[in-house]
């Protein structure tokens, strides 16, 4: 079946397979005959056609088009392929899970191989295309799409009892906002944010591909490598945050064993540094118990979350109960009212919802690294939709409700949950202190649940895209707990104040990276990607562009980060207009939106390569994915075809 009946779209001309001629100056549809796989290269038909193949001109060689058709199945089968595989080509093993291993290199014939197991086993890939593949960044074959719609409701579940959340809906209360005010602030940010979740991570589900591979279709096979490192760098800073969070329920946990082990009383070492001792200690035993779990492989984390969708929740609501019982009930919470008023409190709620979209910031920059792992597109779409802002929602409720009952109960505002639990150690018994210990433990479970999947998996994925032939996750979920550990997180939770300002610089950068990729994928792509081009190195290739960097998407990035630029100044203390900071206040909204409009304006006056003119998610199976051709004499020049530039050869007749 010709592809312009597959894919009408595509304004490709019908022919009878995806390997045609190519000529300087035209299609034809004559590929060269096919040796069965496992047959040698001695036999005598084989001979002949091989001898043919090779002998004619190089204007005239036949090469392998299925990198234009994602869906095309490769016309020669591998052992074909291995027999043409030139010099300065490499041979890579790519055993799913394992960690990447280059061979040296080879021109000689490899044995034959079935045809089912090219690519998914074998793939020959150039010199120039080793910076951009791994076995981590491609895409995610069958046998590890293990992630189902239950799969997808543990995990945000599983994520939503941190107390990062708690932090952040506690701190509204500080901020001066009822209950009431709070939750509902909670409830809109969180459901803006599940929208982006699913928005975001689409692609990942429709193509399985990772947020570093994805970025290159946009910013360019070259120019991703910034995007890839601010999302690591982020990840590095959120991953230190989130394990000395944990320290300090480690600290509470020794705390409710032995008395002494008190930062009050024992003498510090770190002068008027925003840590101690004890607490810093405490840090450093929740870091190393973590990297253990850092071994695991992305596919296999679910039953980490799934026992931590059980475990953390309890947990939080045994803390919650015992709160509400202290303070005689939930009467004296839902009657304070806020402090605020008018404009004020206009704003504050916009701050509050904000802070719960800017807790996402990370996760929807790359919600492709776990929506590539859905079994079924729909698995990655109406649970997350759902799930997230519901169980976020209901997380922060008990956050809330804890954080106003430690008003009642010892007249001041606790934002911090886990300091709360200390002051139940002071004026408790020891049936409370086993009490604490219980609620700490779950408490540190949930962070290092967390700091897994929102950290450390998605800097790992990083970092193999940025050094793909050296870093895998593995190595990159390690390197990511080393910066978090060197970057000093206690100085970002000292106060509310910090915690909320941190957040808001945190989307600034992040929005706008997300805001090119959404408006390169959905407005104008319209959902086709050249999968096998993504892993390509050719300065003809679609995502090459100029010099491997599309400048159309920095363009855009930058605008997207200064419009807020001159808010963010005044959030660290300059002294700006009061229009900068009312557009810093909703900064993740002007970067995306800022970003989207500039992008698809530029590329509308200065058109892409390889788009479709109507929407068209054709997605990639295993078969078809290939990193690099595998004929190095074929010109460049003949390779530049623009998908969109060429009509079908007979419309009429299209089915």
């Amino acid at each position: 079946m010709g592809l312009s009946t597959r894919f009408p779209h595509l304004s490709r001309p019908a022919h009878n397979g995806t390997s045609i001629a190519i000529y300087r100056k035209g299609f034809f549809a004559k590929p060269p005959p096919r040796r069965k796989c496992g047959q040698d290269e001695s036999h005598p038909s084989w001979a002949s056609q091989d001898s043919a193949f090779r002998g004619r001109p190089k204007s005239t060689r036949h090469v392998n088009l299925s990198f234009l058709f994602p869906h095309s199945k490769p016309s020669l089968c591998s052992s074909q392929l291995d027999a043409l595989c030139p010099q300065g080509y490499v041979r890579v093993a790519t055993t799913p899970g394992s960690a990447s291993s280059f061979g040296s290199l080879q021109g000689a014939i490899s044995p034959p191989v079935a045809d089912d197991a090219y690519p998914s086993d074998l793939a020959a890939v150039s010199r120039p295309s080793l910076p951009l593949y791994n076995l981590d960044l491609k895409p995610v074959e069958k046998e590890r799409r293990l992630w189902g719609a239950w799969n997808y409701v543990g995990f945000w579940i599983a994520d939503s009892v941190n107390i990062g959340t708690w932090m952040i809906s506690s701190s509204m209360i500080a901020g001066g906002l009822s209950w009431w005010q709070a939750w509902l602030c909670v409830w809109v940010g969180y459901a803006i944010s599940a929208v982006f979740i699913v928005v975001s991570g689409r692609v990942g589900a429709i193509y399985h591909l990772s947020f570093p591979a994805l970025s290159r279709a946009s910013f360019g096979v070259w120019g991703s490598a910034w995007p890839i490192f601010n999302r690591a760098a982020m990840s590095c800073v959120w991953y230190g945050v989130v394990a000395y969070i944990g320290g300090q329920c480690v600290y509470v946990m020794i705390r409710a064993i032995w008395t002494s082990w008190d930062a009050a009383k024992m003498p510090g070492a770190f002068g008027t540094s925003a840590t101690n001792t004890p607490e810093y200690v405490s840090f450093i035993i929740f870091w190393l118990l973590s990297l253990p779990v850092l071994w695991f492989p992305v596919h296999k984390l679910r039953h980490l979350f799934t026992a931590k969708a059980f475990v953390a929740p309890a947990g939080a609501t045994a803390f919650l109960v015992w709160a509400l019982v202290r303070a005689k009930g939930a009467g004296p919470i839902i009657t304070q009212p806020s402090s605020l008023q008018g404009s004020d409190l206009a704003w504050e709620i916009v701050k509050g919802i904000m802070s719960s979209i800017g807790n996402f910031a990370t996760l929807i920059a790359n919600a492709s690294d776990f929506t590539r792992f859905a079994r079924k597109p729909a698995h990655a779409a109406w649970p997350q939709l759902v799930i997230i802002p519901t169980s976020f929602a209901i997380t922060s409720l008990y956050g809330i409700l804890v954080s106003s009952s430690s008003a009642v109960i010892y007249g001041e505002y606790v934002w911090n949950p886990v300091l709360l639990l200390g002051k139940f150690i002071d004026d408790g018994s020891s049936a409370d202190r086993f009490g604490v210990f219980v609620i700490a433990f779950t408490l540190a479970f949930a962070q290092l649940g967390t700091n897994v999947s929102a950290n450390s998996v998605s800097t790992g994925t990083s970092l193999a895209a940025l050094v793909p032939r050296y870093i895998d996750i593995r190595r990159g979920s390690y390197i990511c707990a080393i910066v978090g550990l060197a970057i000093c997180p206690y100085n970002f939770v000292g106060s509310s104040s910090k915690f909320t300002t941190y957040l808001s610089a945190y989307s600034v950068f992040l929005s706008s990276i997300t805001g090119v990729i959404v408006a390169d994928y959905y407005f104008v792509r319209k959902g086709f990607l050249c999968v096998n081009d993504l892993y390509n190195a050719r300065t003809t290739g679609p995502y090459y562009y100029s010099y491997g960097v599309n400048w159309r998407a920095y363009t855009a990035y930058i605008c997207g980060i200064l419009i807020n630029v001159v808010g963010f100044a005044g959030a660290v203390g300059a002294a700006v207009p009061q229009g900068a900071m009312y557009i810093f206040q909703v900064n993740f909204f002007t970067g995306f939106g800022v970003s989207v409009g500039v992008y698809y304006a530029l590329c509308k006056l200065f058109p892409v390569p390889a788009t479709s003119k109507v929407w068209m998610e054709i997605g990639v199976e295993d078969e078809d994915f290939r990193p690099q051709y595998h004929d190095e004499k074929m010109p460049d020049e003949v390779m530049d075809v623009g998908v969109a530039e060429l009509e079908p050869k007979n419309p009429k007749k299209v089915a």
